[in-house]
């Protein structure tokens, strides 16, 4: 080996131990490695600048900022609130169905996200029994499509680079489908192994929250536990006004009338969870003025507003803001948002008109402490067009009649156009460190291949390989790159070992293809370990899981999830 390609190939070590023995992020340490390569003359700038360019990158960045709005419809939201029963087998098999299909479409993370919160606050399971699940479902729902994770566009991208047509949209069906299915039914089987662990304490103050239960209201007539009022993530449903009379606490057989108060207590940051309920309207909203940005003041110590109730106060007109919540921290509230006796030091959210910073008698009742963002649910046509344009962008990208790239981009500029989402949002939702390690991850291959590093390691595997299978060598770039992810991330494993799956393939001349899923499908089997893939490390978060709680049932989730995967391969390309 040459001096360049020693250099080469201590940069390319180098990335690797950063990403496994440092806490840096993946995408500052391959800066440090493009730099790196800039400086020592291995790459040019205008290598860089190819790699940016790259389509299934670009193909991959407009999936992630289109997911972001379809995060905003209702549909897992509402889908989750129905996820959890008393019966637990009948629990497990309705999280597991609409995790993994779901995430074979959808971004697996904020489907992750998304069920967090319902799991965590439903009344019958401990949630460290569903949790892990939950990411191992949302990780094997992921391998079924080419747009499941961001792992098999990245691999795809490869392909591209080196003039390959790239992954058609079911090529990943086959193999993902039938060892994700087995692996569901074995985790079943695992389940007991699973901990019973109480919730971690709340890290967020609790406000008192009022929504009305309106004419046509899809809970009316049903029990509090038919309509999953206890599922709703880090909200509460403490008490009920109805008729002027007060209901608490609030059993879970109690029908739901029109006209009732619905009285909560929890996060304010997950009220959208209310707003997406039919026929639910919050206090705020009555007065017309509930927005995205919440105020929050604090009512000071000599406040006109000391000893008079929301309501008579005519709050909304003296102050151009309507109240969304209130707290008032050593007591429990009780009763109607709009009845209870303002006290100095309570603290109020605020939903605020234009005038509101220019009111003269603010400063005089309040101390204004932080703004706060809550989510806002979209319109019915709104959802509609989300969704509908999204699934069918799909199926025009899965039948071959528009590329993948062109359908997301349309897409894209009607969601602005409907205003479901932003420019700015847009450019808010731009994953930059996701770019910046594929790029990075890309411009790292470009060297190796250039510098001659993968064609003098794969001629050195030649003694051993020549006449064995090429199967065997499979097996070996699969096994590596599922020792890595476990490592490193996902998206770092397979964009590392792609380029020596591709120049061993030139070598031992074996088909690209089955190489190139095998890496997809060994970067995205990431079991054993919470920080191997991102829907991991949202759970572990979650609850008070320990690494060895993901060897329990990871191992052998791992073990089969591989083998069922090698055997087809093996099968279908013999």
């Amino acid at each position: 080996m040459d001096v360049t390609q020693f250099i080469v190939l201590a940069i390319f070590a180098g990335t690797i131990c950063a990403l496994i023995l440092t806490r840096q992020r993946p995408s500052t340490v391959f800066s440090g490695a493009v730099l790196a390569l800039l400086v020592t003359q291995q790459l040019s700038l205008d290598d860089i600048l190819l790699n940016l360019t790259n389509k299934g990158l670009i193909t991959l960045v407009l999936l992630l900022l289109v997911s972001s709005a379809i995060d905003k419809t209702a549909l897992i939201k509402r889908l989750g609130r129905k996820l959890v029963s008393a019966n637990f087998t009948q629990s497990y098999w309705r999280l597991f169905s609409l995790t993994f299909v779901s995430s074979a479409l959808l971004n697996n993370t904020a489907i992750v996200a998304s069920l967090i919160g319902p799991i965590k606050q439903n009344q019958y399971h401990p949630a460290s029994r569903l949790l892990i699940p939950l990411s191992y479902a949302a990780i094997l729902g992921g391998t079924v499509t080419l747009i499941g994770t961001s792992t098999n566009l990245i691999v795809d991208s490869f392909l591209q680079e080196h003039g390959h047509p790239g992954f058609n949209f079911f090529d990943f069906t086959l193999y993902g489908t039938v060892a994700g299915l087995t692996c569901g039914l074995l985790m079943f089987m695992l389940l007991p192994l699973l901990p019973n662990i109480g919730n971690k304490n709340n890290n967020y103050h609790e406000y008192m929250v009022e929504a009305e239960v309106e004419p046509g209201s899809e809970l009316i007539g049903k029990t509090v536990e038919q309509n999953h009022l206890r599922n709703l993530p880090e909200l509460f449903l403490v008490e009920v006004v109805r008729d002027g009379n007060l209901i608490s606490p609030v059993g879970p057989d109690l029908v739901i009338l029109e006209g009732d108060k619905l009285i909560f207590s929890g996060n304010v940051q997950k009220l959208d969870n209310l707003s997406h309920i039919k026929g639910l309207s919050m206090f705020a909203e009555s007065d017309g003025v509930l927005r995205e940005s919440l105020t929050e003041v604090v009512v000071a110590n000599r406040a006109q507003v000391i000893g008079q109730t929301i309501k008579k106060l005519g709050f909304r007109a003296l102050f151009d803001a309507a109240v969304v919540a209130i707290r008032r921290d050593g007591e429990q509230l009780s009763g109607k948002l709009g009845e209870i006796k303002l006290q100095a030091g309570d603290f109020l959210l605020l939903a605020t008109g234009p005038d509101f910073a220019t009111r003269q008698n603010l400063n005089k009742n309040f101390f204004i402490l932080s703004e706060q963002k809550i989510a806002r649910p979209l319109t019915n046509k709104q959802e509609w067009i989300t969704l509908g344009g999204f699934l069918t962008t799909v199926l025009l990208a899965a039948a071959n009649v528009i590329s993948l790239a062109i359908g997301l981009l349309f897409l894209a500029a009607v969601l602005i156009g409907v205003r479901v989402t932003s420019n700015g949002e847009m450019k808010r939702n731009l994953p930059l460190n996701l770019i910046v390690v594929i790029v990075g991850a890309l411009s790292l291959a470009t060297a190796l291949e250039n510098s001659g590093v993968i064609m003098t390691m794969t001629e050195a595997l030649m003694p051993v390989l020549s006449g064995t299978n090429w199967f065997i060598a499979l097996v070996i770039i699969y096994l590596i790159t599922l020792l890595l992810t476990e490592f490193v991330t996902n998206n770092a494993a397979a964009a590392l070992m792609f380029p020596f799956a591709y120049g061993l393939v030139q070598i031992i001349g074996a088909p690209l293809m089955p190489f190139a899923l095998a890496v997809a499908f060994a970067a995205s089997a990431s079991f054993i370990s919470p920080f191997g893939y991102q829907t991991n490390l949202l759970v572990y978060n979650a609850a008070n899981y320990r690494f060895s709680h993901f060897i329990k049932i990871g191992l052998p989730i791992s073990i089969v999830y591989s083998s069922i995967v090698l055997t087809l391969l093996n099968v279908t390309y013999l």
